[in-house]
Formats: C-alpha cells, structure tokens, sequence
C-alpha cells in the first residue's frame, strides 16, 4: 500500500474511500436483478445474526491495527524529538570540552544534524537510509572519543557524552525502523479481505426498499474504508502528506548559531 501513501491525502481518499463507497452502494442493486427480494429477506432473520458475529471481529480486527499504526506513528514523532534533545545537549556538553576534541565534536555534530536533516529524511521516503549521516554519526563517535579527562570532572562530562550519543543513535535507529512501516502485507490481505467480506454480507439482506440499504450499505462501506485510510495515511510515519517532519532537528539546528551555518 506503499503507493496510496505516496498520494495527496485527497486523491488516496477518493480512490480508496469513495470508490469503495460507490461500489458498495452499487452492489444491492445489482444483486436485487437478480434474486428477488422476497427471497432475501427469508436471509434476514438467520443471517443477522451471522453479521453481528462478523462485524464484531472485523470492527476489533480494524481498532486493533488503527491503534497500533497510531503508536508507531507517535513513537516515530517521540524519537524524532529525542534525537533533537540529545544533540542539542550533546552540544552543550561540548563546549565543557576544551581545545580540538571541543571544536571537532560540535562540527562533526552539526554536520551530523544537518545530513540527517537534508539526507536521512527523503531516504526514510523510500523506507531506507543515508550512508552519508552513519559516516557523520561515526565521525562524532571518534571526535567525542579523541577527548581524554585529566580528573573526575572531565571523566563524568565524558561519560555523559557519551550516554547522550547513545540516545542520539538509539533515536535513530528507532525512526529507521519505524520509516518501513508498521503493517505487514498478511495483515493487509486480512483488512482488505475482511473488508469486502463485511460489505458483501450485507448483500444476503433484503429490505423492502431497496434505496434505504443502498444507503445502509454505503454509509458501511464509508466507515470501514475512512479506517483504512487511516491506517494506509500513517503507515509509513516518514512518508506521504501525513508525515513526521524533521522541525526538531531544524530548530537544533538554528540554536547551533553560526557554527551551524553551511
């Protein structure tokens, strides 16, 4: 469903939402040509129940992965402002650092946020990652570490360093991860399938007028598919008109002041 989050949120909406709807809403009358109504509506009464049974598992089954995507999603905005938090203290914690190990850890870091800014975040796009920002974040792994403590003081800013490195690389671990999505194809198979089972159950009803279930049946198909597209819009948190900007990391950069500037 990669392509659907790629699209303006109005058009996958429309090809997702609104062409389901309208199919749905078609179906009873292209049903009602061909049986009668009145041999439907001898369905009613054992197949209500039935639907109720199916409807509940696939009202479940959809809750379950609107919420799980939702987390992904805010886990994906949590780590990106983690990894904001932790330069920006990286950052000060350098300037207790004297000398070239200082002034080598706060270029390397401000290049660093500036290619996970420009390179990290169009390839996260395309669920990958950029070789150039692991080479920046190497380089301030072996700037931070080219600092050697005369006495307890520099030891202890030392050690917190690089615990805030740490979090900086667990943080982006995390969005790299979360960048390829949080559902699996046998997930979708299971949505989109459970989906038009759901809606073509209802077709095994009859009602009197046929124009009331046309409308029942749309109004179904049109809550199950907006859950969808929720889910396909959030899917993929670095991709899409629905995504986690990198305004963190930005603003990082603009505290940075002139040593940040290209």
């Amino acid at each position: 469903m990669a392509f659907l989050t790629t699209l303006p949120l109005w058009l996958s909406g429309a090809l997702l939402v609104g062409v389901a709807t309208l199919l749905g809403m078609a179906a009873p009358g292209l049903v009602r040509r061909r049986v009668a109504s009145e041999r439907l509506r001898n369905n009613n009464e054992v197949a209500g129940f039935m639907f109720a049974t199916i409807g509940v598992l696939y009202a479940v089954l959809l809750a379950f992965a609107v919420i799980i995507v939702w987390e992904k999603f805010s886990n994906a905005e949590n780590a990106a402002a983690q990894e904001a938090g932790a330069a920006a203290t990286l950052y000060r914690l350098s300037n207790g650092i004297g000398g070239d190990p200082g002034a080598a850890l706060r270029d390397s870091l401000t290049r660093y946020v500036r290619a996970a800014i420009t390179e990290d975040w169009p390839a996260m796009e395309r669920s990958g990652a950029s070789h150039t920002v692991t080479r920046a974040l190497d380089t301030t792994y072996a700037a931070l570490l080219t600092f050697t403590p005369g006495d307890g003081r520099g030891t202890a800013l030392l050690a917190e360093a690089l615990h805030q490195l740490d979090v900086l690389t667990e943080a982006r671990r995390t969005r790299l991860v979360l960048a390829s999505g949080a559902v699996p194809g046998v997930l979708w198979f299971v949505l989109f399938g459970g989906a038009v089972l759901t809606i073509g159950f209802t077709l095994f009803f009859g009602t009197e007028n046929l124009r009331v279930q046309v409308i029942m049946t749309g109004i179904l198909a049109f809550l199950i598919f907006s859950g969808l597209h929720v889910i396909v819009a959030i899917d993929h948190p670095f991709a899409g008109t629905v995504k986690v900007q990198p305004e963190a990391l930005s603003v990082v950069l603009e505290e940075f002041g002139t040593k940040a500037a290209p």
